[in-house]
């Protein structure tokens, strides 16, 4: 039985039964699997199969927005999902919408967060910074880790 490798249209399909991809993030996997004999009608064959994906409603950027922020945003604050989906190769006003949606709960996923990580509330300023920090890092704005952190204090 002889080897026949697959195509680029059943690589796309295979990357996609597995979870959502946004348009850019399956252009850039598809590439390594192009031919690199002439990489501008590789570019044209990607494009043309990702276009068909999208009218046939296999591929949406706006359903792998969706599905990014319903798993980050119990985790993660508004900043950080932005930076995410900006590198996945999302359009500005899915970006936007994903982050109005995201600060709804913002504050109290934050608060979660904070709680599950540290038991206790900041003690002394150097507990309040190191808190902080960590919120940052998790991409909270300075406004909700303020609130969070001056709340706990004021709870003891």
């Amino acid at each position: 039985m002889e080897f026949k490798p697959k195509s680029l249209r059943q690589r796309a399909l295979d990357y996609l039964g597995k979870r959502e991809y946004s348009y850019f993030e399956l252009a850039q996997k598809l590439k390594s699997f192009a031919e690199e004999s002439d990489y501008s009608s590789a570019n044209d064959k990607i494009s043309v199969i990702l276009d068909d994906f999208k009218k046939r409603g296999w591929l949406s950027d706006a359903r792998f927005t969706e599905q990014l922020v319903h798993a980050r945003q119990s985790k993660f604050g508004s900043t950080r999902v932005a930076n995410e989906l900006r590198e996945k190769g999302v359009a500005d006003d899915l970006i936007a919408n994903a982050v109005e949606e995201i600060k709804v709960n913002e504050l109290d996923n934050a608060r979660e967060v904070c709680r599950k990580k540290f038991k206790a509330s900041p003690g002394s300023r150097e507990d309040w910074a190191k808190q902080a920090r960590f919120l940052q890092s998790r991409g909270f704005g300075f406004d909700v880790i303020k609130k969070v952190l001056n709340e706990q204090a004021s709870d003891n």
